[in-house]
């Protein structure tokens, strides 16, 4: 049996392991049956989520088999980690609905044929209809106050306020392992290294309930050489939705990374074997552009499909090679055309606000139809509409279609 571990290691995903020692002789000897849970807060899922899908398509080609969890019932609370405030509650048919749009994403990425075949569950099959006296004796009684407040997706938020509803997060997700150790023989729970706290109260909640065979694993976040989270655009989340993100603005934010972003990209987010991955994030200067191209097309490809990263791929060479080819560009169509430049940008999510807008256009960075706006007071007329429609641009990279 392929040696997983290892591979998730030298691919650079895996941040932390409870029990290591034996989770590499577990994943050695059988195929071990593992979940990722996905809470259905938005209608899709965006880029931090396709890094578990890519652990757990791995993880299932070298033998493993994965149940994908959908969190319709954890969703009613919301993962208090990272987060300032209390998410936005939604309605049990928000959930639903959404349940589905992540459902049908997730089938993407595993097999649901064959001896290892992958399983989805919704939590909200067994957690709506628990009763709140027999699980907080059965389960509440497992947890200390003490022990959770130090955990840091608690801590942070003590000052600004928790309210014990999210507490019962922690409980809840931990139930999930339970719940999925007894009924699938499940072993091992994935995830991001921000859910590592939750992670561990699973695998704690099992082993003081009696069995010894419960594990976690976390990867590592998907982030640029700041530290920051990658996969934020000026109109928020990368996602995989094409509805939210087209394939064309999906393609060039990956073309666009940084040089020291590509490897890690490559390694975490594509098939490519490790070699061609050295070989790519080791070239220089101009020469690493065409690494930055490549893990584009791939990365869409696995999104979107292979005709998708073809046209967007396409669509990205005539825009920027050349000189202009409008099809495809992301758009923007105006109910007025008679706007200010600062609202344009606004509007077409080149910047988030009008304060950043201004700071672009100052530095020299935004141009319309190829002249640079120098005016932050300018506004668009019918002059600017040539065959319908003006080429809004930031630097040399980022182009915007706005439509009459």
């Amino acid at each position: 049996m392929t040696d997983i571990i290892k591979e998730l290691e030298d691919r650079g995903y895996i941040e932390q392991l409870t029990n290591e020692k034996e989770i590499r002789e577990l994943f050695q000897k059988e195929s071990v049956r593992f979940y990722i849970g996905i809470d259905p807060t938005a209608d899709s899922m965006h880029i931090g989520h396709f890094v578990a899908l890519m652990v757990a398509s791995r993880m299932q080609k070298a033998g493993h088999r994965p149940i994908i969890l959908m969190g319709g019932g954890t969703a009613t609370i919301g993962d208090p980690s990272g987060r300032t405030d209390m998410r936005q509650m939604l309605t049990r048919e928000q959930l639903d609905s959404n349940v589905e749009s992540i459902r049908k994403q997730a089938e993407k990425f595993v097999s649901f044929e064959g001896d290892n075949a992958a399983i989805i569950v919704n939590n909200a099959d067994w957690l709506l209809d628990l009763n709140y006296i027999d699980f907080m004796r059965e389960i509440g009684t497992k947890f200390t106050i003490s022990k959770m407040i130090a955990q840091e997706c608690y801590k942070t938020r003590l000052e600004t306020g928790l309210t014990f509803f999210e507490m019962g997060y922690l409980l809840l997700q931990s139930y999930d392992f339970l719940y999925l150790h007894d009924k699938y023989d499940c072993k091992l729970q994935i995830g991001g290294n921000d859910q590592w706290s939750n992670i561990l109260g699973g695998v704690e909640l099992i082993r003081k309930i009696g069995s010894d065979d419960s594990y976690g694993l976390t990867f590592k976040l998907l982030t640029t050489a700041e530290g920051k989270k990658m996969g934020k655009t000026a109109k928020g989340a990368l996602w995989l939705n094409p509805e939210r993100t087209s394939p064309y603005e999906f393609y060039q934010y990956w073309r666009n990374i940084g040089d020291t972003e590509v490897r890690k990209v490559l390694s975490l987010l594509t098939f490519l074997p490790m070699e061609e991955v050295d070989r790519l994030s080791s070239l220089k200067d101009e020469k690493i552009n065409e690494a930055k191209k490549i893990a584009a097309f791939e990365i869409t490809k696995l999104i979107h499909g292979e005709e998708e990263a073809i046209k967007a791929q396409k669509s990205a060479e005539a825009l920027f090679e050349n000189n202009g080819n409008v099809e495809n560009m992301p758009t923007t169509k105006l109910e007025n055309i008679n706007i200010s430049i600062l609202d344009a940008i606004v509007l077409s999510g080149i910047a988030p606000s009008k304060g950043q807008a201004k700071t672009l256009i100052a530095q020299g960075g935004i141009s319309l139809n190829d002249e640079k706006i120098e005016d932050i007071t300018y506004s668009l007329s019918e002059k600017d509409f040539k065959d319908g429609y003006a080429i809004l641009k930031k630097g040399k990279k980022v182009f915007h279609k706005l439509e009459k």
